[in-house]
């Protein structure tokens, strides 16, 4: 099911219980029930409670969006880091510098094809990824440069290769959700109380006020969603992308 499917169940399903919560609540008002006669703390308190967990949801997407834009963000240091490894072995000789690109691209190959459809449905790295990887370092790492001028190539190459597994590595801690569980205890609780406390304020079955119960319930709903949708920066709607690889590496990706 799409996450724009679930988006649209959820808010229609906050709406509706929201909503019918109101009418009959409604039903159980005497005629002479006056709802100007709402307590000022109780008032004071709902907004207090508002205000406390519109901070809370807001932190809360600062920080999946942040991880998000970080995990987006090592994809780019892994791409550029093998893309300089490919241009770097210019210095050595023919049949040395093309097994260590067909290694690079191989492994280009399997992250952008196989590896990120498989940290989406495993939220993890592939043990495959990981030995094409090695192949790559045991290429540059196995070489002796034959001159000065190969071995002033050789360390560079080398902490290119340390950039680029520290970036897997770090692709791989992000391939999961970010979000404590604990977190979205509170989430979820926090949501339930501040539309709960809206019928403290005595909710009338007018179209403005429940247009406004309707709206504010979804909009909960689908802050809630949002956050979802970015916790996971590989897998959802939203999500990191191999774009760097196949910018860097049109030939292999093509």
């Amino acid at each position: 099911m799409s996450e724009w499917v679930v988006l649209t169940i959820a808010m229609a399903a906050a709406c509706a219980v929201v909503l019918a919560i109101v009418v009959i609540n409604n039903r159980r008002i005497t005629e002479d029930d006056d709802p100007s006669e709402t307590p000022d703390v109780i008032e004071y308190m709902t907004m207090m409670i508002g205000v406390v967990y519109a901070i809370v949801l807001g932190l809360a997407i600062a920080g999946v969006w942040e991880a998000r834009s970080a995990a987006q963000e090592t994809v780019r240091q892994e791409a550029q880091a093998m893309h300089e490894i490919s241009q770097r072995v210019e210095v050595y000789p023919l049949a040395t510098r093309e097994r260590i690109r067909a290694d690079v691209d191989a492994y280009v190959r399997f992250v952008v094809e196989d590896e990120f459809p498989y940290m989406a449905d495993h939220a993890a790295l592939s043990p495959t990824g990981t030995e094409l990887l090695q192949k790559v370092r045991r290429g540059v790492t196995d070489y002796q440069p034959a001159n000065d001028f190969e071995g002033q190539a050789y360390q560079p190459l080398v902490d290119q290769v340390a950039v680029a597994d520290d970036a897997r590595n770090a692709r791989g801690q992000n391939a999961g959700a970010t979000m404590p569980g604990v977190v979205w205890f509170g989430l979820v609780i926090g949501a339930l109380v501040t539309v709960g406390l809206i019928f403290t304020l005595q909710i009338r079955r007018t179209g403005r006020e429940l247009l406004l119960a309707g709206l504010f319930s979804a909009l909960i709903a689908f802050l809630l969603f949002l956050i979802w949708d970015f916790d996971a920066p590989f897998s959802r709607g939203l999500a990191a992308t191999a774009a760097p690889f196949v910018d860097l590496f049109p030939q292999v990706t093509s």
